[in-house]
């Protein structure tokens, strides 16, 4: 083996942004550890085929390099312990992948973070540490994703401390915690000092924060507001969630970006139901009417999940039209798997076909209410975010940008759209002084 790919440390992030943000922190402490050939798998746990693909990456990793330490940490590592350690892989919880000792060949004890006692059983090995109890008060540190994009992404909550049928996550994160507002604000500056000029807050329940320390995700974003932060964006919240201080913010506010995405997953109100949610199938549309009133250029984005158990033709046909009755033009669909664990893998399954099939129906129903979207925004103007490549970025509404011609990226400019090219506007930079008033 070259000396150089002996000593090349590699960290490969699955699943969500909070997953993006956190991986920031494990690249941190595998260089802090000075380990060699190293990679690592930060993977996700949100679906079977998630969980699929970190096993399929590790196989691979295994094989393609054998010399290598190969380690496995987040969601999965967590739910299928045993299964990545039987391959040959090292384990990581959660909780430890931050920390440099995790990746010592002989790892050495360490108390938890906030220094609680750990779980019952639990040995303070990093690398034989189990999921978090439910009802577990640790503080979380907030996590903070690398310079190497325009955007940053800000990681300020983790864990949920809901009971969603369908859903692991809290089985691998425990229940909700928060980072302090100091803490966070702290991380903010640091992604404005480096130059970046968009933040998005993300948590695996992001519209949870503060429930555990008394605080809110309004009072949070007021205080990063005093910062000179130019573009905020939000990542996905529970529409029960939004109260008026919340939808204030999201409507009165220039710079929170009008783009709101919301964890709806069904647009029926049984399958709401037997999934536990705690908003029906009105409060959805309602909470958007609402929303678009306040602010028109608000683009929504959703959740959905297809196949859900005991989901029928005319349950599936509630979630289909909800896509027009929400203008929903950004969403992020799932086929409904089985975890392992969960009430909903219990429930009477409607089969992996027919919940792929209803997931391309809501796809394509989804793509062309966005593409009808995309043709309103030719012949507008938009201010767009460059990323790192000069060329491609996002306008506040979320909608992809490409430039006909590069600009300094990282930088913040106004652009007139064209014509759409696909799922992206063709773009040209204009000055301030040819912008239409």
């Amino acid at each position: 083996m070259s000396a150089s790919l002996a000593d090349r440390q590699e960290v490969v992030n699955f699943g969500c942004r909070l997953n993006i943000a956190e991986g920031e922190g494990v690249r941190a402490a595998v260089k802090a550890a000075g380990v060699r050939d190293t990679i690592v798998f930060n993977s996700c746990a949100v679906t079977d085929e998630a969980v699929r693909q970190a096993r399929q990456a590790v196989r691979r990793a295994l094989r393609e390099r054998p010399g290598a330490e190969v380690v496995v940490t987040g969601c999965a590592a967590e739910l299928e312990r045993e299964t990545f350690a039987a391959m040959g892989a090292r384990v990581v919880s959660n909780d430890a992948k931050g920390l440099a000792q995790s990746y010592l060949s002989n790892p050495v004890p360490f108390p938890r973070e906030g220094g609680g006692p750990s779980p019952a059983g639990a040995n303070s090995n990093p690398s034989e540490m189990g999921p978090r109890l439910r009802g577990d008060t640790t503080p979380y540190s907030p996590a903070l994703s690398g310079a190497d994009h325009a955007r940053a992404f800000l990681g300020v909550q983790t864990g949920c401390s809901h009971s969603c049928t369908f859903c692991a996550t809290v089985l691998a994160r425990g229940t909700a915690r928060s980072a302090s507002v100091d803490a966070v604000v702290a991380s903010a500056r640091t992604a404005l000092d480096r130059g970046q000029r968009e933040i998005i807050l993300t948590g695996v329940d992001l519209a949870s924060y503060g429930d555990d320390s008394g605080t809110t995700l309004a009072a949070l974003v007021e205080a990063l507001l005093a910062l000179p932060v130019e573009r905020l964006r939000l990542s996905s919240l529970d529409p029960d969630r939004i109260d008026d201080a919340l939808f204030a913010l999201l409507t009165q506010e220039k710079r929170v970006m009008p783009h709101v995405h919301l964890s709806l997953q069904a647009g029926d109100d049984m399958v709401l139901t037997r999934m536990k949610r705690r908003h029906r199938r009105g409060d959805a549309v309602a909470l958007i009417e609402r929303l678009k009133a306040a602010r028109a250029e608000i683009a929504i984005g959703a959740d959905l999940i297809a196949g859900f158990p005991t989901e029928d033709d005319a349950m599936f046909a509630n979630s289909l039209a909800l896509i027009d009755d929400c203008d929903i033009v950004f969403g992020h669909i799932f086929p409904y798997s089985p975890r392992a664990g969960t009430p909903a893998a219990r429930m009477p399954q409607v089969g992996r076909t027919i919940a792929r099939e209803r997931a391309a129906i809501l796809r394509d129903a989804n793509a062309r209410r966005r593409q009808d979207w995309l043709e309103t925004q030719i012949g507008r103007t938009a201010s767009m975010l460059v990323e790192r490549d000069g060329v491609s970025g996002h306008a506040e509404n979320f909608a992809a940008v490409a430039l006909t011609a590069p600009a300094a990226p990282g930088t913040i400019i106004d652009v007139r759209l064209g014509a759409r090219d696909g799922d992206r506007m063709i773009a040209t930079q204009i000055e301030a002084k040819d912008i239409a008033a």
